[in-house]
């Protein structure tokens, strides 16, 4: 399904906001868009709206700043909440009144990751059977 210029125009400018944090990387996903800084993911765009990675520690922030969190229905009727927060309006002016903003929504996505646990090491690929040889046929 090809992106609008309207969404593409919302994806380049949520790109040069959060690019005062390191090189950012968009990457399609579930109708909308994943952005990462430094290979971490801090923020999606849903629509023409951005999404800050939140949690228990910067949450109280957003809300203080009238944010909304990111919100899905599922296939049986049920709102889904994530740990995603809009983005407050003032912040989407320039990279200058973001960068507080994304600096939270960076250092929540890394809290996040540093409390998985470690991933358990993948067990080796099984080796294909080795192709049985052919003995030649015994003359009679």
């Amino acid at each position: 399904m090809p992106v609008s210029p309207q969404t593409q125009e919302t994806v380049r400018w949520c790109s040069e906001l959060l690019g005062a944090l390191g090189p950012v990387r968009v990457k399609r996903m579930f109708g909308g868009h994943g952005l990462y800084v430094d290979e971490v993911f801090i923020a999606i765009i849903v629509g023409d709206d951005l999404f800050l990675k939140t949690d228990d520690q910067n949450r109280p922030a957003f809300e203080a700043a009238g944010c909304r969190p990111f919100e899905f229905q599922t296939a049986d009727g049920k709102k889904v909440a994530m740990s995603y927060w809009s983005a407050p309006a003032e912040a989407m002016d320039s990279p200058a009144q973001m960068l507080p903003w994304a600096r939270q929504a960076l250092a929540s996505a890394l809290r996040a990751r540093a409390s998985k646990p470690p991933a358990k090491p993948r067990a080796p690929r099984a080796k294909p059977p080795a192709a049985k040889a052919v003995k030649p046929a015994k003359k009679a």
